[in-house]
């Protein structure tokens, strides 16, 4: 169980300072036109109860793709959007778009270094291939590359030098989790896409490596070595690809901070000394002169997973698509020794999103036909790297270029109302303009993350959506909570971020507050009201790395 770090008592808004009685037919308003504070169908707290204790009971397993409860969940989705007059969101006449995966579970994991000695699976490293091959063998030289970047824009390459890329071939690289800090590089405080730990395999590979490690430390990652060796020592899925994944690193891996320390002690070099080197552009890769080897045992299966997808057909344009997107699977469930809880359920993350795209689409569906189609979409496999949204954004069910935006849902508000909403990627979108203005008409505003450094920005599937350059928005709760001390917004995600992400203790507690939840609710099916009614066209910002994919389809 995770506490929270006040006490909560749990009670029902239903007239309170953020929330007004609503009846009747939504107020249609073009974009950015004036706010108004027009009716909207109601977020019934018992109702989003109900349903985020069914998703994630013991029941479902954990959701993991390829489970028993996968197939609970979809049944379950598919029902509640027909049972909610939705019509399937497959042009084929179903609620589910097919997601080709690939499972693959290490049944034995070894390493060792020479000179350091075996190392502990699961206590100082995690390690996996997502090439569909039985048994790994394999060692290299070890190599500190630094964080792993290569941005030209910022003249850094953490692979070369100014005489040309080190020859890395059939070396395991070494690299810091995160971006270099700094105020005049890689956004300031916030994560770019080149601190993402998908990056640095994918740079690796490139490299020609053979492997490669991340050293994790609790600050810049966002989360403690428990939820690496949680989500990592499990089956991980991949989308099934004709190379069986041949093109990925032949290792992929984190160290703890402790046997990375060990390492380069082992070298001959201190940890915080090199990792302070390699702060600087002129950075280059230093090869540790240690032998690290490698022994994997891994099965595979194959499987369809399944985005679930409901439409409502707008009314005057059916062809532009407003989509609201959340994520139903988790990390399903772990053998532990008897008597300890092996089940993610996944409760906040992200039976609460799931619960709440449900709830929007019975909104949208019990209120008049919007101008603009409306898509509510619940993919498989965030927890694996976004593949259900990747599957989707590669493979659309409608076109790219007139999808007007993407409003995700992950992980919402269970600590009651907040006078604020944190933006994630605040700035990227005129989305912020328009979201800023819906807020205004619940007596709120908009707050940028204040956590920047964790890149939760290319941590959910809206990221999928802005690689292929629709305008996506992801907001997270408020942290300014009515009738709660100051700092308890920080404290309380803190909280959960210690005791239960990726962790068995994410469940429903019995101190949830789901009246910010229904308000945060309120705010999504007004913001999509917006758009859907609307017959602008909302764009990403000039500084956006997302604006130039966006112009291409759209000139």
């Amino acid at each position: 169980m995770f506490p929270v770090p006040f006490p909560v008592r749990s009670r029902a808004v239903s007239g309170g300072a953020l929330r007004r009685r609503r009846g009747g037919a939504a107020v249609l308003l073009p974009l950015l036109a004036a706010a108004c504070a027009g009716p909207v169908p109601p977020f019934d707290e018992a109702r989003l109860l109900d349903r985020i204790a069914t998703l994630s009971s013991d029941e479902f397993g954990g959701r993991a793709p390829g489970s028993p409860g996968e197939d609970l969940t979809v049944d379950y989705l598919s029902r509640a959007f027909a049972q909610a007059g939705l019509e399937p969101g497959n042009p084929d006449g179903t609620y589910v778009q097919a997601v080709p995966l690939v499972g693959m579970t290490v049944t034995e994991m070894a390493a060792s270094s020479e000179p350091g000695g075996a190392w502990r699976p699961g206590e100082e490293f995690v390690a996996w291939t997502k090439r569909v091959t039985p048994q790994v063998r394999a060692s290299g030289e070890l190599v500190f590359v630094g964080y792993g970047v290569t941005a030209p824009e910022y003249g850094w390459d953490d692979f070369g030098d100014a005489s040309g890329p080190a020859d890395l071939t059939g070396r395991i690289l070494v690299v810091l989790v995160g971006d270099p800090p700094g105020e005049d590089h890689f956004g300031g405080d916030a994560m770019t896409y080149y601190g993402r730990w998908t990056y640095k395999f994918e740079r690796a590979a490139a490299a020609g490596a053979l492997g490669a490690l991340i050293v994790h430390e609790t600050g810049p990652a966002g989360y403690p070595w428990e939820v690496v060796s949680g989500s990592w020592s499990g089956e991980q899925f991949d989308l099934r690809a004709p190379n069986a994944g041949f093109d990925r690193l032949e290792v992929e891996g984190w160290i703890s901070r402790e046997r990375a320390e060990a390492l380069f002690a082992a070298a001959g070099r201190d940890f915080d000394r090199e990792k302070a080197a390699a702060l600087s552009p002129d950075f280059s890769p230093r090869p540790l002169g240690v032998e690290a080897e490698f022994s994997l045992t891994a099965s595979h299966r194959e499987l369809d997973s399944a985005n679930v997808v409901a439409r409502l057909t707008g009314a005057e344009a059916p062809g532009e698509t407003v989509i609201y997107t959340a994520h139903w699977d988790h990390l399903g469930t772990a053998e532990v020794p008897e008597g300890e809880d092996g089940i993610y359920n996944g409760a906040f993350d992200n039976a609460t999103g799931t619960a709440g795209l449900v709830a929007l689409a019975e909104s949208f569906a019990a209120d008049d036909e919007p101008r603009r189609s409306v898509v509510f979409l619940a993919v498989t496999a965030e927890e694996q790297g976004l593949l259900g949204s990747r599957h989707y954004a590669a493979n659309p069910l409608y076109p790219v270029a007139s999808t007007v935006a993407a409003l995700n849902l992950d992980g919402m508000n269970v600590w009651g109302v907040t006078r604020d909403l944190t933006v994630v990627g605040f700035g990227q979108s005129e989305l912020d303009d328009l979201a800023a203005e819906v807020a205004a008409g619940q007596g709120r505003v908009l707050r940028p993350d204040p956590e920047p450094e964790k890149g939760f920005y290319y941590r959910s599937d809206h990221f999928e959506f802005a690689k292929v350059g629709i305008p996506a928005f992801y907001p997270d709760g408020g942290l300014d909570f009515i009738g709660k001390p100051e700092g308890y917004g920080l404290e309380a995600r803190g909280t959960y971020v210690a005791e239960a992400y990726h962790q068995p203790g994410d469940e429903v507690q019995d101190w949830y507050d789901l009246s910010g939840m229904a308000a945060d609710l309120e705010f999504l099916y007004r913001l999509g009201r917006r758009l859907a009614d609307s017959d602008d066209w909302p764009e990403w910002s000039a500084e956006s790395e997302f604006r130039a994919r966006r112009e291409a389809d759209r000139p």
